[in-house]
Formats: C-alpha cells, sequence, structure tokens
C-alpha cells in the first residue's frame, strides 16, 4: 500500500521524484485560459509567474484528468513537475468539489507509477479537502500485480508509486490527521476488495473467500460464523445450496460482526458472492463468460465495508452476510424448472439457472432480517438490464422505503460514486407468477433489473427498511483507467457502505 503523510515543507526543498500541481480550465469569463489551481502558488512563482504559459506551450487545456510533464524549475530538489488537470474552474467561489479532487489526485498517482515519492501540491482549502486527495492518491495508485512474474509484467512494468505527501496539510491539526486516517482505512479496504476481484476463480472459490474474511476478521476484531454446506442443508438454505449444486466447490454464508459498545443502531449489508457464473445450465454464451470472476464484487464490497467500519471504530452495529457460491454446470446442477425451498420457507420455480445471484440473496436477506436491523443494504452485480439501463459507472437504488432510497443515493453522492434512485412498480411482479411454486425467478424482460428488485424484496423481513444497490455496471472496468478508477475490479459501493454506516452512528441517517 502507498504510504501517506501530511508535510508542511515547501515544494522546493522536498525530497520527491515529482511535485504534483493542479490547472484548471477558466471561467466562463476567463474563457480560453488556464488557471493554475491554489497550492501552487510557489511552484508558479519559481516559474517567474509563467507556468500557465508554459503549460499551454506544452498543449495542456486543464480538462478533468489531463496530465503533462515538465522538468522542474531551477532551486528545486525534485527534478519534475506535473501538472493535472482540474476541469472547468468553479464560477462561484473558486474551490473545487472533493471528487474532482479524488479523480485528479488518483490520474496523478497512477502517472506516476515507478516513482519512490511524490509531493501533491493540489488545492487543499479544509480537512475534508485532504482527505479527498488523499483517498484520490490511494486509489489511483492501485496496481494488482499478484500473478504476474516477480510482481510485474514485462520489463516495462512500473511499481506503483510507493510514497505521498500532502503539501498544506496540518500534521498537527485532529481534522486533517483524522481525515487521512479515514482515506487510508477505506482505501486499502477498498483496494483489498478489488484484489479479490481481481483473483482468477480458480484461486478465489466460496471456501478460501471464506477463508479470507476469517483471517481479516481476527485481525479487526470481528466476529466471525461461516455455515458450510453441511450447515446450509441441516438450515435449509435451498437458494444458496441450488446455486452451488452444480460445483465442485461447496458454498458457504458468512457472517462477519462489528460491534460497537456506544451503539444504537444496527445495519446489515448483504452481498452476492458468487466467484464465478457460467451461467449454469442455462448457459452464458461465449463473449459472456470471461469476466465472470467479478460475480463477487458484492460480497466483496460488503466485506470491505464492515472491515472498515471495525477500523474506524464506528459507533453503531455492522453485520456483513457474504452468500458465496460457485455456479456451474454438471449433472448435479440445479436445472431450469427445478423447484427450491428457501431458507424464508417459500418456494421458487427456477426458470433460468442463470439468475443465480437473487437465489443466494434471498436467503441471506432472510437471515439477516432475523436479527430486525435497523435497515438492510444489499450490494450485488444483479443484472445486465441494469447496465443497459445506466451505462458501465452507474449503480441502481431500488428500496422499500423511498426516504431510505434518497439517503443511500445522497451518502453515494457524497463520497463520489455515480448513482441513480430506480422504481419497483407493483405490475412487474405478475410477471413472477409460477404455475408450480411460490415464485419464478424471472419475470418480464423488459425491466429486468427492477424485477430483480422485486424478487428481492418478496425475503426482506416485514418492517425492515432496505435498500437494493446493483452494481453490475460499475463493478468491473473492462476499458482502460480513468481517475482513480482501475482497469479491472473497482470496489464499486465500498465507500457508499462505509458512508451509510458513519451516519447511522452519527444519527444522521434517520
Amino acid at each position: 500500500m502507498t504510504a501517506l503523510t501530511l508535510s508542511t515543507a515547501a515544494a522546493s526543498g522536498l525530497r520527491a521524484d515529482a511535485i504534483v500541481v493542479g490547472v484548471a480550465k477558466g471561467t466562463a469569463s476567463k474563457s480560453g485560459d488556464l488557471v493554475i489551481a491554489p497550492g501552487a502558488e510557489a511552484v508558479d512563482k519559481a516559474y517567474d509567474g509563467r507556468l500557465a504559459g508554459v503549460l499551454e506551450t506544452l498543449g495542456a487545456s486543464g480538462g478533468e484528468g489531463e496530465v503533462t510533464k515538465l522538468p522542474a524549475p531551477s532551486g528545486f530538489k525534485a527534478p519534475l513537475v506535473l501538472a493535472v488537470g482540474l476541469g472547468a474552474q468553479p464560477e462561484k467561489d473558486g474551490s473545487f468539489s472533493g471528487e474532482t479532487l479524488r479523480r485528479a489526485a488518483g490520474a496523478a498517482a497512477r502517472a506516476l507509477a515507478g516513482s519512490k515519492k511524490a509531493a501533491f501540491a493540489l488545492p487543499i482549502a479544509d480537512a475534508a479537502d485532504a482527505g479527498a486527495v488523499a483517498e484520490g492518491a490511494l486509489l489511483g495508485a492501485y496496481s494488482f500485480d499478484t500473478y504476474k512474474e516477480n510482481g510485474k509484467s514485462g520489463k516495462d512494468a512500473k511499481a506503483p508509486l510507493a510514497e505521498v505527501a500532502l503539501l498544506g496539510g496540518k500534521p498537527r491539526d485532529k481534522a486533517y490527521k483524522a481525515a487521512v486516517e479515514r482515506a487510508a482505512a477505506v482505501s486499502e479496504e477498498l483496494n483489498r476488495a478489488r484484489d479479490l476481484i481481481n483473483m482468477p476463480p480458480n484461486d478465489l472459490n466460496p471456501e478460501s473467500f471464506a477463508a479470507v474474511a476469517q483471517a481479516a476478521a481476527k485481525e479487526h476484531g470481528i466476529k466471525v460464523q461461516v455455515l458450510d454446506e453441511k450447515a446450509l442443508e441441516k438450515g435449509g438454505y435451498g437458494g444458496i445450496l441450488g446455486v452451488g449444486a452444480g460445483s465442485a466447490s461447496a458454498p458457504r454464508l458468512v457472517k462477519l460482526s462489528y460491534t460497537s459498545s456506544k451503539a444504537k443502531k444496527h445495519l446489515a449489508f448483504v452481498g452476492k458472492g458468487i466467484t464465478y457464473d457460467s451461467g449454469g445450465i442455462s448457459l452464458k454464451p461465449a463473449g459472456h463468460n470471461e469476466t465472470m470472476k467479478c460475480d463477487m464484487s458484492g460480497a466483496a464490497a460488503v466485506f470491505a465495508a464492515v472491515v472498515a467500519a471495525a477500523r474506524l471504530g464506528l459507533e453503531v452495529n455492522v453485520t456483513g452476510w457474504l452468500a458465496l457460491a460457485e455456479n456451474m454446470p454438471s449433472g448435479s446442477a440445479t436445472r431450469p424448472g427445478d423447484v427450491l425451498r428457501m431458507y424464508s420457507g417459500k418456494t421458487v420455480e427456477v426458470l433460468n439457472t442463470d439468475a443465480e445471484g437473487r437465489l443466494v440473496l434471498a436467503d441471506a436477506l432472510w437471515k439477516a432480517s432475523e436479527d430486525k436491523p435497523d435497515a438492510i443494504v444489499d450490494v450485488a452485480t444483479l443484472t445486465g438490464a441494469m447496465v443497459l439501463a445506466l451505462g458501465n459507472r452507474t449503480f441502481g437504488v431500488m428500496a422499500n422505503d423511498d426516504a431510505f432510497r434518497t439517503a443511500v443515493v445522497e451518502a453515494a453522492d457524497e463520497v463520489g460514486e455515480a448513482s441513480w434512485p430506480m422504481p419497483l412498480p407493483d405490475h412487474l411482479k405478475k410477471g413472477m407468477d409460477s404455475p408450480t411454486a411460490d415464485i419464478a425467478n424471472m419475470g418480464e424482460r423488459m425491466g429486468g433489473g427492477l424485477v430483480a428488485g422485486l424478487f428481492l424484496k418478496e425475503f426482506v423481513g416485514e418492517g425492515i427498511t432496505w435498500a437494493h444497490i446493483d452494481i453490475a455496471g460499475p463493478a468491473f472496468n473492462e476499458q482502460g483507467p480513468f481517475g482513480y478508477t482501475p482497469k479491472g475490479g473497482t470496489g464499486s459501493a465500498v465507500r457508499t457502505l462505509v458512508r451509510l454506516a458513519e451516519l447511522t452512528a452519527s444519527g444522521d441517517l434517520g
């Protein structure tokens, strides 16, 4: 993990490989002018106030995430200045949003791979800004090299940026220290989730995922309970067992319990953990299964969020449920037309074995409901329909309570995760009517993401506030990296869950 420090040192005297500064596009009143962002005054002065002109000569426009490198001015101990674009300069007070700073820091950290140390002289007006820059840098420096020879790929591969010094920070200020410590804890756990998502399915199966959770729980004082296939069979978890029936790797249900002696509220997080999804008997076509190791991203997010809550010592009880199974075709696999008796006692006719995530979640949701938490949030790479609706960078939020759905969306927006509120229209429930069982696992094709949400709603205990987050789009980035988001596993929803726990602990979430 990249090291992080707050520094009051002058940019000119700091020994580092690079100084990072921010540049922005001019406002409407100064259209076309490149603006040097606050924090870079000393660097600009060393260029005799001509840094903007030099950067424009090099082709810099200030566009978001744009990176321009140039030799450091005379007298600087760092040999390089890296200017990162912040996008349009705000018209009102000139301050940049936390997400803008987060993305800029992430882009800079990625561009400085191979460097030992970089000093970030980005705009830091308060502790929140320091936290945003810290988080962006730590997330942007992420690299998954576990399976590459000597931890690298090819002779030109570069190790992640090793150390970040935040200039303009206040090392002795409690608020600044807390913001940076929070950023480190959340980023480290989010990156752990990314590691799990990127891990190949021949190494990550339900049993090994459960072992990772057990080790982390022991390290951070979290209680853990693992139900193996025998316990699942004895308990009547027909959904989880049905999905895992075709695999040589048996399913697991993992319960992680973080408790605080000062807690007044209890949150439950439930994650879909399909460590590989072939589609089962309803086999996915070629071209649709190569990245299906990411189908456990919801469970990874829940795992990371619970550990982060424990590391932050939040005054709220948080229980995480990881519904883990591998969906494979074999002679013992669940068939289309089979009927499963779920943990709740409700029966489900399986019309499509590739609609398996809702089956494992149904069991876990009903189990989570037994603890009577104040709210349940499930996270899942659930439907391709949600990707069609919202694209690859936005997750959908559904709920049985409009106010709670709004709270989840607002929490996501606050931490920089794109989300959108989605409805649960009652008329779509009829499509899941089954002549054989209580409900079918499929309904109308149009609005499939909403149908899946309605299915899950059937397995939430009466009177319990619940939200469903479908991260099928943003969970795995198959395109190029951007901002602080790498190619591959992204850790989508981790920060939203942590923020929900923080808001609940402070009493600001109902």
